[in-house]
């Protein structure tokens, strides 16, 4: 550690240190000397740059005169020296009526000069900004990427690209309605290793054009993360150096068995899951995974990606218009997702985006009818062209995100699942004043309309690669003791305290938040009309269940489970405050609480631990990272056994089951083809056999001339012989006939 002296330390000896160091220094001037004039740039084409002889600067003349000397011979004038080269100078034709003549009679001049060494005419240079460009047709009016009109309305990706930073190594696949992986855009990227179509139960995601011309989603959404550039094709994908994959799902009739499978399906193949997709965004349904959705969505969060997880990104949902939340849709409300809405050119929320708590960060989309839409890759087939302008809502925004994700996956493949959640968290950024931002107790700035704000490429990249992967994953969850059933009050009331002190989080090890969760069963004549507000010890509030007027449903809620992201990295002990309220109307009865859980989900990280990487993150934002070979340790990841793969899909045992059949039907009729033959060549053969002294002796045939036929004797002779066929066959028959007959043949005639 430096003493409390070191700064005037420093001051007094850095003239020496100058002296010593410094390749230029030179004592000062005498007061008598003139500065030397320093370089300075001329016209374009009046210019010349000289190195004089060195040995006369040994000899103790000076190089600034023997510059201007030069000069004057050559009918120029001295610039001074050229920036830090010793011995070189600039000299120039100063007047702007010297002509062509008079810049060759300087050449000759300099170069006949004894004091020159070198000297070169100067030529304007033709240089170009090493910024992104590309030959993609509609990439000059992808404003999301690069917004010309509206200065940092984009995700900021470019400088992110220039360093080579495109999602290599990297494979997103998008669950959804099929992906037209022929298309010019999408085929160089395409991973038909991470591809599936459940729908059909086949190896390819090819969408099946509809009476709707609809599923051309899945394609839009392919070309957002890795529409191929430079291929003279429609636009640039954010991450064109990735892999993308498709997975056909939403082409039919879902299950939870079929959610489930896509999940997982090649999930050490597929880094990241675009998910654009969710249940009916009406003001109305409650609903989400069911059991094995939840259950995949778990395992491919431990077991994906050799351990570090699938990264499971989803659409918040559109139902803006009717007053939706997506807490009520559980895909978006599961602490294993990253949940992104969407803002529109403005940064601002357009009327179709949902809030809620669980909303992790938003990107770029779709707004009012002034506003740009999404221009991306579409599918070639019925109508479409291949590329499309009008991609919208949070279906466009959560593509953009995982494409982000892919990006940052590159500099560090091996981010775990959570550590993607804590980047986003650490690096998303405010913008619309508008909307209702807080600061929780650790910092950080949510929205219930914005999470923690917009997505930033170059912020997340230049995060990722100086993460430190997140502390242990724990969880802790009470119910209130004694359970009873409550009456919801019709007022807001600070319903019910629940205080969690060190000694409970002691086991756990937890120390921090991530994720807090509410789990209720509730009766309600109207469920629509109760709202639910959670508040952590902070007083961070958080509304987790929002109050929703099309939402009449009578049955209430059934071990729903409700979700937040704004106490994130605040200390987990204290006291949470439940507060409920029924908007109760006249003609309805009050609601009933049956029972809740809190679970609390964080880590071992410390709050002061908290601080510090938030502080690194932001050090890190210069690029300095990116632009070295800095880059942390990453481990190996789990020895996963290679996933299992049935060769034997619906499709394929239907071949086989055709082919079969088809085999059975030529082997029947080749059998009855020779069996037809034989009987013909007999009822042909009709023949007679007499007995003779010497042997056999062929009759008239019906039809045909007589054949005369050898003794029996000799027939092994004829048979090697080459016989015409039909003599040779009555041959070997009559032998056969005379060998396994014990009795003498007789002349049927």
């Amino acid at each position: 550690m430096a003493s409390p002296h070191s700064p005037s330390f420093l001051f007094c000896i850095t003239p020496f240190l100058l002296m010593t160091v410094h390749p230029m220094w030179t004592s000062p001037p005498s007061t008598s000397a003139s500065p030397p004039p320093t370089a300075s740039t001329c016209g374009p084409g009046q210019s010349w740059a000289v190195r004089l002889h060195p040995h006369y600067s040994e000899e103790g003349h000076s190089l600034d005169e023997l510059a201007r000397r030069v000069a004057e011979d050559a009918g120029l004038q001295s610039h001074g020296q050229i920036g830090q080269l010793q011995g070189h100078y600039l000299l120039c034709q100063d007047s702007e009526d010297a002509s062509a003549g008079d810049a060759r009679a300087a050449g000759k001049s300099l170069s006949s000069h004894p004091f020159v060494a070198w000297h070169s005419q100067e030529l304007i240079l033709s240089r170009s900004k090493r910024g992104m460009a590309f030959n993609d047709p509609r990439y000059p009016k992808q404003w999301h990427l690069h917004n010309e009109l509206r200065a940092g309305m984009d995700i900021n990706v470019t400088g992110v690209w220039e360093r080579n930073i495109t999602g290599s190594g990297v494979t997103v696949v998008v669950v959804d309605d099929g992906v037209q992986h022929t298309l010019e855009d999408i085929q160089p990227n395409y991973s038909p290793e991470g591809s599936y179509d459940l729908n059909s139960n086949d190896p390819d995601p090819m969408p099946h054009p509809d009476a709707q011309s609809g599923n051309h989603h899945g394609t839009r959404c392919a070309g957002e993360i890795a529409a191929v550039s430079n291929n003279s094709f429609c636009a640039v994908g954010v991450a064109y150096g990735s892999r993308v994959a498709g997975i056909r799902v939403l082409d039919g009739p879902l299950t939870d068995s079929m959610e489930a499978v896509a999940f997982n399906k090649h999930y050490q193949v597929n880094d990241v899951y675009s998910c654009s997709w969710g249940p009916d965004d009406d003001g109305q349904t409650v609903d989400g995974p069911h059991p094995l959705g939840k259950a995949a969505l778990q395992h491919g969060v431990i077991a994906g990606r050799r351990g570090f997880g699938s990264v499971f990104v989803v659409a918040s949902g559109n139902g803006g218009r009717f007053n939706d939340n997506c807490n009520y849709d559980g895909y978006a409300n599961s602490i294993y997702t990253v949940t992104i809405g969407a803002v529109d050119e403005n940064g601002r929320m357009p009327f179709y985006a949902e809030e809620c708590a669980s909303m992790l960060a938003v990107t770029f989309s779709s707004g009012g009818k002034q506003m740009r839409s999404i221009v991306t890759s579409d599918w070639s087939l019925q109508q479409g062209t291949g590329c499309t302008d009008g991609h919208t809502g949070t279906s466009a925004a959560a593509p953009l995100a995982a494409g982000m994700v892919a990006l940052m996956l590159q500099v560090r493949p091996c981010l775990t699942w959570r550590d993607v959640q804590h980047i986003i968290t650490y690096t998303a950024t405010q913008y619309d004043t508008h909307a209702d931002w807080r600061t929780n107790g650790a910092g950080f700035h949510h929205s219930h309309q914005h999470g923690f704000g917009l997505l930033n490429a170059w912020r997340l990249v230049n995060a990722a690669k100086v993460s430190q992967h997140a502390l242990t994953f724990t969880a802790f969850g009470r119910r209130p003791y004694p359970e009873r059933l409550t009456t919801l009050p019709s007022t807001p009331t600070n319903f019910i305290l629940l205080t969690v002190t060190d000694a409970d989080l002691k086991k756990s090890g937890m120390k921090t938040l991530e994720h807090v969760t509410v789990t209720v069963t509730m009766s309600h004549p109207r469920r629509g009309n109760v709202e639910i507000e959670l508040v952590c010890p902070s007083g961070m509030s958080s509304l987790i269940g929002a109050r929703r007027a099309l939402d009449t449903d009578p049955s209430g809620y059934a071990e729903w489970t409700f979700s937040t992201v704004r106490c994130w990295g605040e200390r987990a002990e204290g006291e949470y405050s439940l507060l409920l309220t029924d908007h109760r109307e006249p003609a309805f009865s009050l609601g009933t609480l049956n029972n809740w859980k809190l679970t609390l989900y964080g880590s071992s990280m410390s709050f002061e631990e908290v601080k510090l990487r938030q502080k690194t993150v932001e050090e890190a934002m210069g690029g300095h990272y990116l632009d070295s070979n800095f880059s942390l340790p990453c481990p190996p990841g789990l020895d996963l056994a290679p996933e299992t793969l049935s060769p034997l899909t619906s499709n394929s045992l239907k071949s086989l089951l055709l082919l079969g059949c088809f085999a059975l039907f030529w082997s029947l009729y080749y059998t009855l083809e020779v069996a037809l033959a034989h009987l013909d060549l007999r009822e042909m053969l009709c023949w007679t056999q007499s007995r003779t002294r010497g042997g056999f002796q062929a009759v008239n045939l019906e039809e045909g001339p007589d054949l005369d036929i050898q003794p029996v004797q000799n027939v092994d002779a004829k048979v090697t012989q080459r016989e015409p066929p039909e003599t040779t066959c009555l041959l070997y028959i009559f032998y056969l006939q005379s060998h396994f007959s014990s009795e003498t043949l007789t002349s049927s005639g």
